[in-house]
């Protein structure tokens, strides 16, 4: 299901996924079945969204980002794919994050470039994750 009030410009997405009021996905995302993207939600070109994964409102995924299966991402979840932005950037650096199997990000956090966030973690509303997190782990504030 897409809503009326969506600019879905992917051809790629999955079976039984729903994206919700007022999102806009670029052509060259992926996103596979069984999604739940919610209201207001910005998905770039260069992402890659797995299987039953859940994006809640007001979340912005930007070239670079990698999700996998069976994560659940909060409300407000606020990714980076820049250690240095700056308006009318020449020499932008991307940097992937990569969200891995089964994680969970709380509300409000901030994922900075350049992480991955290991297997069936979990990472507390507010956080502000700066390095690596192993698989398994749950994190609050600043990691």
């Amino acid at each position: 299901m897409i809503h009326s009030t969506s600019d879905v410009q992917s051809k790629n997405i999955g079976k039984d996924t729903s994206i919700w009021q007022f999102c806009v996905v670029l052509s060259g995302a992926v996103i596979g079945d069984e999604c739940n993207i919610c209201s207001h939600c910005f998905i770039e070109n260069n992402v890659k969204i797995g299987n039953r994964v859940t994006v809640k409102n007001n979340v912005s995924i930007y070239d670079g980002i990698t999700i996998e299966d069976d994560v659940f991402i909060g409300p407000s979840v606020a990714f980076c794919n820049d250690k240095y932005p700056k308006s009318k950037n020449t020499n932008f650096k991307l940097e992937s994050i990569l969200i891995k199997k089964g994680a969970s990000i709380g509300a409000n956090a901030t994922i900075l470039p350049g992480v991955t966030i290991g297997e069936n973690s979990l990472i507390g509303a507010g956080s502000v994750v700066t390095k690596n997190v192993p698989a398994n782990t749950i994190i609050k504030g600043k990691f």
